[in-house]
C-alpha cells in the first residue's frame, strides 16, 4: 500500500546526524515543498541537527530556494557535494568554516551515485588530476577546517587516477517525480531532466535508508508505461502530494521542456545585445557542423540563443551536463533543461560520454585567468562555488571556448554604432598572474593536445606554447587602455592581431549561417 504524507511528515522523518542525500538539478527536479518543511522545523526548534548533505550539483535559484532551506548554522555539520554556486546562502557556511565541505565534479558525484548502490568503494578517474581535485593539491576540501581526505592517488597500468572515496550510505534520501502510481512506481513525464533520481533511491534503499519522493499526481495502479517508469516501486518508502510543483524555478509547466510538444524556433526570442550577448556571439564562431556541444553556466548558457537566430541550431547537437541532447538549452532560473530536447538522459550517463572524450567542444565561463592559461571558477573572492561539470568537461571536450567579461564587479559597457564603448570598468581584474585555485590546468590541456580559447567581450585570446596570446580586439577598443591595463600580466601579442567580427556589434541577425555549412566538421578522433 503507497505510503502518502505531508512534507511536515516527511521533514520530520530526518534524524539527528543522518546522512540526506538531495536530489535536483540547479531549478529542476527539487522537492521543494520538502525541503521547505525542513527548514520550518529547523527554525521551529525541531531539529535535526549535525546532518551530513549530499548534494550531485548546485540546488536552488541563488539566493534562495532549493539548498538554500538547509543555510542554516547547526542544521548542517558536513557536505559533500558537487556545486554550491545556485546556493549562495548555503555557500556561507562553507566559506565562514561552519562545516565541512568537499567538493567533488559533479560527474563523479553522479557516478558515486551508482556506486553506493553497488557498494563499490567509489570512483576510480581521471577526472581531477592536476586541480584541486587531486591530493597533490587541495584533495577536494573546500575550506580550511576541512581534513579527512576522501581522494586518493592511485597508479595502475602506469598512469595515476583518482579515486574519489564513496561516502558514507545515506540514511535517507528526497527526490522528485512526476507521477507515483498506488503502488509507488514513478514516472518523470513532466520532469526537464531525470537526474540520478534511480540511483539515489538504489542507495539509499539497500543501505537499509528510508526513500521519499515528491510527486504532482497518483495515479491508478498498472497505469503508467513500463517504459515510462523511472524508479520502481519498491524502492518508495514515502510519497509527498504537491500537486502545484513547478518544473523548473521559473516555468510551472513548459510542455516543449518535457518532449510533450515541439515549438518553433522562431519563437525563441533574440536576448538583447549587451557586451554579454556579444561574448556568446563571438563565441558561436569556433562552433562546427555536426558538433556536439556542452554548454557551461552563464554567458555560455547565451550561445542556443545566437545559434536559433542564426539558424544553425539543427546543425550541432547541444548538450546539458544534466542529461539533455539537443533542442535549445536554456539558462538562468531554466538552466539544465532545454526547449524541444531530443533525448532527456539520466545525468550519470551523461557524464560517462563526456569522460571518455565524446564532446567535439565545450563552452565554459572564467573567474580567473592566470598567465599561464590556467582557469580558476570555483574559489575566489568570498564565493566557494565548486566545479560543478566543469572539470570533467574541460579535461575532456576536444575544443574548449572560455567566455566571461574582461573585467569583474560594476561596469557599464555599452555597444553603440557598431563598436564597443566600454564608459567604466568594472573594479577588479579577472586575469591575474596567478589563479586562486586549479579548476582547469593548462599544463594538461596542452599534454592532451586541446585546442582553447578564452573569449571577452573587448579581446580574444588563445593558449599556446605554456601562456595565453591576444589574436583580437573588439571595435572601439584600445590595445593598451582597454585590454593591457586591466591584465595581472602581459600576454603574448599575435602579430596578426585583427579586430573582432564586425557584425558581431550590429543589431540584428549576423547571416553566418550560409558560411556555417560550409564549414569543414571537426574529426572524431580523440587525440
Amino acid at each position: 500500500m503507497l505510503s502518502v504524507i505531508t512534507a511536515t511528515q516527511a521533514a520530520n522523518l530526518v534524524r539527528d546526524a543522518d546522512t540526506l542525500i538531495v536530489g535536483g538539478n540547479g531549478g529542476t527536479g527539487v522537492a521543494e515543498a520538502i525541503l521547505d518543511a525542513l527548514e520550518q522545523r529547523f527554525l521551529g526548534g525541531g531539529g535535526p541537527h549535525g546532518l551530513t548533505l549530499i548534494n550531485i550539483t548546485g540546488v536552488g535559484a541563488v539566493t534562495e530556494k532549493g539548498l538554500c532551506h538547509l543555510a542554516h548554522e547547526g542544521l548542517i555539520a558536513r557536505v559533500v557535494g558537487g556545486n554550491f554556486g545556485l546556493q549562495v546562502p548555503f555557500m556561507r557556511l562553507v566559506r565562514d568554516e561552519l562545516i565541512d565541505a568537499y567538493n567533488f565534479p559533479q560527474g563523479v558525484m553522479s557516478q558515486l551515485c551508482r556506486a553506493m548502490a553497488a557498494k563499490h568503494p567509489g570512483v576510480l578517474t581521471h577526472v581531477g588530476l592536476n586541480t584541486y581535485m587531486d591530493p597533490r593539491q587541495d584533495g577536494g576540501r573546500m575550506n580550511a577546517r576541512t581534513t579527512p581526505p576522501l581522494v586518493d592517488l592511485v597508479e595502475l597500468q602506469g598512469q595515476p587516477w583518482l579515486l574519489y572515496r564513496a561516502p558514507s550510505p545515506p540514511n535517507i534520501a528526497i527526490i522528485r517525480g512526476t507521477s507515483a502510481d498506488e503502488d509507488g512506481y514513478i514516472s518523470m513525464e513532466h520532469e526537464g531532466t531525470t537526474r540520478e533520481d534511480l540511483s539515489i533511491a538504489q542507495a539509499v534503499h539497500n543501505a537499509g535508508g528510508t526513500v521519499v519522493c515528491q510527486v504532482k499526481r497518483i495515479v491508478k495502479r498498472g497505469s503508467i508505461h513500463p517504459q515510462m517508469v523511472k524508479i520502481p516501486g519498491f524502492l518508495i518508502d514515502h510519497v509527498v502530494l504537491e500537486p502545484d510543483q513547478m518544473q523548473t524555478y521559473g516555468t510551472v509547466h513548459d510542455a516543449a521542456r518535457c518532449g510533450e510538444t515541439r515549438v518553433p524556433v522562431a519563437m525563441i526570442t533574440p536576448d538583447p545585445l549587451t557586451e554579454r550577448r556579444v561574448i556568446a556571439r563571438r563565441a558561436t564562431f569556433e562552433l562546427r557542423p555536426r558538433d556536439v556541444v556542452n554548454l557551461g553556466v552563464g554567458i555560455s548558457a547565451m550561445i542556443p540563443n545566437v545559434a536559433a537566430e542564426e539558424g544553425i541550431a539543427d546543425l550541432i547537437t547541444l548538450t546539458v551536463e544534466s542529461g539533455v541532447v539537443g533542442g535549445v538549452p536554456g539558462h538562468a532560473r531554466e538552466f539544465g533543461t532545454a526547449i524541444n530536447p531530443r533525448a532527456i538522459l539520466d545525468q550519470a550517463y551523461q557524464f560517462d560520454f563526456y569522460d571518455g572524450g565524446g564532446l567535439s567542444c565545450a563552452f565554459l565561463s572564467f573567474a580567473e585567468v592566470d598567465e599561464t592559461g590556467n582557469v580558476n571558477v570555483t574559489r575566489f573572492g568570498d564565493r566557494r562555488d565548486g566545479s560543478g561539470g566543469f572539470i570533467d568537461i574541460t579535461q575532456n571536450a576536444k575544443r574548449l571556448i572560455f567566455s566571461g567579461t574582461m573585467t569583474g564587479g560594476k561596469f557599464d559597457i555599452a555597444v553603440e554604432n557598431g563598436r564597443l564603448a566600454i564608459r567604466r570598468d568594472g573594479a577588479f581584474r579577472k586575469f591575474v598572474p596567478q589563479v586562486g585555485q586549479i579548476s582547469f590546468s593548462a599544463a594538461l590541456a596542452a599534454q592532451r593536445g586541446q585546442e582553447v580559447s578564452y573569449v571577452t567581450e573587448r579581446a580574444v585570446f588563445q593558449l599556446e606554447n605554456g601562456g595565453i596570446t591576444l589574436t583580437e580586439i573588439a571595435p572601439g577598443v584600445r590595445l593598451e587602455q582597454d585590454v593591457l591595463a586591466h591584465m595581472g600580466f602581459r600576454p603574448r601579442i599575435s602579430p596578426d592581431l585583427r579586430d573582432m567580427d564586425p557584425r558581431i556589434f550590429r543589431p540584428g541577425p549576423m547571416g553566418i549561417g550560409q558560411s556555417f555549412v560550409e564549414l569543414p566538421a571537426r574529426p572524431r578522433k580523440v587525440a
